[in-house]
């Protein structure tokens, strides 16, 4: 999970697209298939799942797309004492896996020393029908967060779009902690971050090796892995 603290708030979605209604763990977990690990999570730190929103031609007046055919926002209200980081990546991968959109998710939390401190952020990863298989999508690497602000903090109007896919463009991008190139699209973005992602976490196994090695032959050929990967990285990130 990847925070982005420039994020900006929250939308205020029109009324048209409420839904509010409660969607149950077990028909989550019917439809997500999560492992054992996963369904015990899920009990012990969610409270409920609703489907807040649907953006949809109806009931935003945007044409959609088989790329982008609706955009769901679902709230996940975490248990008492749930202000953390957020949710494990994987009890959000299972919603996605039950839910055949792109989702748009808030996570309410209470800390757990003061009940009236509520607290929300976004979270969301690229999701996309998969170009092999008819009927399935595909669920991004990374999911994309805001820090956690203030629950009453004042919501923003929706980006001003075209259609649905643009819309689901410009949601998501405001999330992404990485700025975007000249001309970049959307998928090319998140698969650039998701190569920084990657070189990061072998930076830091290098880093780790280096500290442990003993021997000053096998630390100078990590250091000079590690320069190699420090200026890969620089150039993804430029």
């Amino acid at each position: 999970m990847i925070g982005n603290a420039d994020a900006p708030a929250l939308f205020d979605y029109p009324a048209r697209a409420k839904v509010g209604r409660v969607v149950p763990k077990n028909r989550i977990c019917a439809a997500g298939k999560p492992g054992r690990r996963v369904r015990e999570q899920i009990t012990r730190q969610v409270d409920k799942i609703i489907w807040q929103n649907k953006l949809a031609p109806e009931t935003i007046n945007l044409p959609n797309s088989r790329a982008v055919p609706e955009i769901q926002v679902f709230t996940v209200a975490l248990k008492p004492g749930g202000l953390t980081d957020g949710l494990p990546d994987d009890i959000l991968r299972c919603i996605d896996r039950a839910i055949d959109f792109p989702i748009i998710f808030e996570l309410t939390a209470s800390s757990q020393d003061d009940a009236t401190a509520n607290r929300i952020r976004v979270i969301a990863t690229h999701k996309r029908p998969s170009e092999a298989e008819a009927g399935k999508w595909v669920i991004g690497n990374c999911y994309f967060a805001t820090d956690w602000l203030p629950a009453d903090i004042p919501r923003v109007p929706l980006p001003v779009a075209l259609d649905l896919d643009r819309l689901y463009e410009q949601m998501l991008r405001q999330l992404i902690p990485l700025s975007a190139r000249d001309g970049e699209s959307l998928a090319s973005l998140v698969e650039r971050y998701d190569r920084i992602a990657v070189k990061r976490r072998e930076c830091q196994r290098l880093e780790a090796r280096l500290h442990r090695e003993k021997h000053f032959s096998r630390k100078v050929e990590l250091n000079r892995e590690l320069r190699e990967l420090r200026s890969d990285l620089a150039a993804l990130t430029r």
